[in-house]
């Protein structure tokens, strides 16, 4: 890529990726909202229960999908074809074995997990049923990852955009045929979401019947150091979807025992929205990784800078914009979901929508710096970057902040702890910045 097309491939590459992200985020939210309407008060619960384990399964995909996704375009950029097909191989291999080990899960202890994640005896049976079934429906999720994720990189985001929304659309329409016409329920509304992934890769298999794909699969075996930078290329994303799953459990924990199930149910709102508002900036980083891996590969530092500066413009441009509409639009957004009028309901979720999404600019950047280290062959500092954000700091803050300030508290854990890595991430870039410097002298 020459210099005068970067912007016109960042906004190609973005924009595609946002949009799947988008329709990806817009079925999690009407399954919340099916639910809400056929459930009640007792579905939300179980669906935020449940949904920690959906984060474990999504994210390992994303780890495989990005993280080999990574290895493989700077690979094909140095011409190194062979093994870049190594990578595509290995991580096939990968999602094998999670494949595997999340069926075993689903078949044998989704009542041990279900217990776990919190559910009393008013939602154990409905918050089970749908565990066991995403269990069950996890090599699905998985391979669609690896796959769009290997597409995009190699090539073709419109395609895996494609996939992506009718994928989500198609979830849509079959969330809403179950539970209303045929009244499966919760059955339901987890079936519809296990086949989305099934239809999106028929829409990627035409990738591959029209032979458009460079990358293969080898008749290799496992080669342990290939897959060992796989999973640490892969981490950060990971530990962004494991994020979602841990605050989700930590607090649902933590809420549980200073507001009951109304306060879980209210938590499962500002989820939902949530999982809106990093599906933005997943979608901001997965645009980028390709261009930053390509661009990188070929040694070409002036790309790299460029597209690092659009994508902070435009998180910055987005959170501001995603903060002012949860903040002024904050009561209809909780009542879409509180069909039955919890004036409790209501109360919790209103003052927590404005508190929580404090978050955005500082989780955008995150997102995206540890995007940057690891499109660049730099895992460590987004390694670190990630683990922060998923356990060192927030943990701590929740459990200090909750005993404090109760339910204020909860709601204050999340921002704060990303503000705290935010300025750890402006440390780890301004020294590769000054290290990169130091070089170039």
């Amino acid at each position: 890529m020459i210099k005068k097309n970067i912007f016109r491939d960042f906004l190609k590459y973005v924009s595609l990726n946002f949009l799947g992200q988008i329709a990806y985020s817009c079925y999690t939210l009407t399954d919340t909202f099916f639910v809400s309407v056929s459930l009640g008060t007792n579905g939300l619960t179980a669906l935020n229960l449940a949904f920690p384990m959906f984060c474990i399964i999504n994210g390992t995909g994303l780890m495989i999908g990005m993280g080999g996704g990574t290895g493989y375009t700077i690979l094909k950029s140095r011409g190194k074809d062979k093994n870049a097909d190594s990578v595509f191989t290995n991580a096939v291999y990968i999602t094998l074995c999670f494949s595997v080990l999340f069926v075993l899960l689903g078949v044998f202890l989704s009542d041990v997990i279900t217990k776990i994640l919190g559910a009393d005896d008013t939602v154990f049976s409905i918050t089970n049923t749908y565990l066991r079934v995403m269990l069950l429906f996890a090599p699905a999720f998985l391979t669609n990852n690896l796959l769009q994720c290997f597409v995009r990189n190699d090539g073709s985001p419109s395609l895996s955009m494609a996939a992506m929304i009718t994928g989500s659309m198609s979830n849509i329409v079959l969330d809403y045929i179950f539970i209303f016409p045929l009244h499966m329920g919760i059955f339901g509304a987890i079936l519809a979401t296990g086949l989305a992934p099934v239809i999106s890769m028929m829409i990627l298999s035409s990738y591959f019947i029209r032979r458009k794909n460079h990358f293969h699969f080898m008749k290799s075996s496992p080669d342990i150091k290939v897959i060992l930078s796989i999973i640490s290329s892969g981490v950060p994303p990971l530990v962004t979807e494991l994020t979602s799953g841990i605050v989700m459990f930590l607090f649902n924990f933590i809420i549980l025992r200073l507001a009951g199930n109304t306060g879980v149910a209210a938590f499962g709102v500002i989820t939902v929205i949530s999982l809106v508002v990093v599906a933005v900036y997943t979608g901001l980083s997965q645009g980028i990784q390709p261009l930053l891996s390509l661009n990188y590969g070929t040694g070409n530092k002036q790309n790299v800078k460029s597209v690092w500066r659009y994508a902070m413009v435009t998180m910055l441009l987005l959170s501001s914009f995603i903060y002012f509409t949860i903040f002024f639009y904050a009561p209809q957004l909780v009542f879409i979901f509180n069909k039955e009028h919890d004036e409790v309901l209501q109360t919790f979720a209103v003052t927590g929508l404005k508190l929580y999404f404090l978050a955005c600019p500082f989780m955008g950047f995150n997102i995206i710096t540890a995007t940057y280290f690891t499109s660049t062959e730099r895992p460590h500092p987004a390694q670190i970057i990630s683990l922060l954000r998923g356990f060192f700091v927030l943990i701590p803050i929740a459990f200090l902040l909750s005993s404090f300030l109760k339910m204020t508290g909860v709601w204050c854990a999340y921002p704060l702890t990303e503000f705290i890595v935010a300025l750890t991430g402006i440390a780890f870039y301004n020294r590769h910045f000054l290290l990169c410097k130091k070089i170039r002298k």
